[in-house]
């Protein structure tokens, strides 16, 4: 029971960080109806942001690491609606293959670029905060980090689904993602909210890459690739458009994950985890919370 607890923390505490970044994923599709492949380098690019920013937290305090955070999801917001701007704007009413080869296109661009301007060694991820483990008496041990990785999460997920229900853009946001032109023609400003939309879950993506540094302490300009491709199979696992579904896919996929790799299966964690999306996706194809749409032809 005390192993298949510590794992079962381990589990959530990977899962938090697919989740945050899966909600980038799943917040672009319920608006746009495309998948952004580079969301998982704007994870990376929040890591880098992260490791540059710590030399302003030489004490590695609670606060100067919450500081760190901040100015990197502000970072990759920014980069985000730049990315949007610049990349998806243009082609919008293009076919959705145009778009999904410049997704690809922007995630290669990326990379290479953090290659050019970071270098393509390994770098070690500082402590950003004060790290202890508190250990039970029957030997559980849950680690600090992994502590403030589903505080950090549970917030920021709390605080998505407030602007979302909540305020005039997450007002808008919904409008949007229900009918463009409809949303246009009730005065909102359409460029405006998905700019935003793009901010939004860059933001989260930031902070997910910093929270995986934490718990993984080496970066590098792929490192967004794998954990990428594991976040959009949460996103479609919990249902992609959903917000509540992205949160709790990621959740599941890091448990399904961390269980199976305290097996005797563990060489195969990612083909198992990936088997059960499958098996998931065959009884219910639109995801776990997600919706059957009827479209019209």
């Amino acid at each position: 029971m005390i192993v298949f607890l510590q794992q079962l923390i381990n589990g959530l505490s990977v899962g938090a960080v697919y989740a945050l970044i899966a909600l980038g994923y799943t917040m672009v599709y319920g608006i746009l109806r495309f998948i952004n492949f580079a969301h998982s380098d704007v994870f990376m690019v929040g890591a880098y942001c992260g490791f540059y920013c710590s030399r302003l937290d030489s004490g590695h305090t609670l606060a100067g690491g919450l500081l760190v955070m901040a100015i990197a999801m502000v970072a990759c917001a920014l980069l985000g609606i730049i990315i949007e701007r610049l990349a998806y704007r243009p082609l919008r009413g293009s076919s959705n293959l145009a778009v999904l080869i410049t997704a690809i296109g922007v995630s290669l661009l990326l990379e290479n670029a953090a290659q050019l301007v970071f270098g393509a060694d390994p770098k070690a991820f500082p402590a950003l905060f004060p790290e202890r483990n508190f250990t039970s008496q029957a030997g559980l041990t849950v680690s600090s980090n992994q502590l403030l990785v589903l505080a950090v999460t549970a917030v920021l997920l709390v605080a998505l689904q407030w602007i979302v229900l909540h305020t005039k853009i997450g007002t808008a946001m919904r409008a949007v993602a229900f009918n463009h032109q409809a949303a246009a023609l009730m005065g909102i400003n359409v460029d405006r909210v998905i700019s935003f939309t793009f901010g939004l879950g860059s933001a989260l993506a930031a902070a997910g890459g910093i929270l995986y540094a934490m718990n993984y302490p080496s970066i590098d300009p792929y490192m967004g690739t794998l954990p990428g491709l594991k976040a959009f199979v949460a996103a479609v696992l919990g249902g992609i458009g959903n917000i509540p579904g992205a949160a709790l896919g990621g959740f599941l996929l890091g448990l399904i994950e961390t269980l199976v790799k305290g097996s005797k299966f563990s060489t195969y964690s990612d083909a198992i985890a990936f088997a059960v999306l499958i098996l998931i996706l065959l009884f219910r194809p639109a995801g776990l919370l997600g919706k059957f749409q009827v479209e019209k032809v």
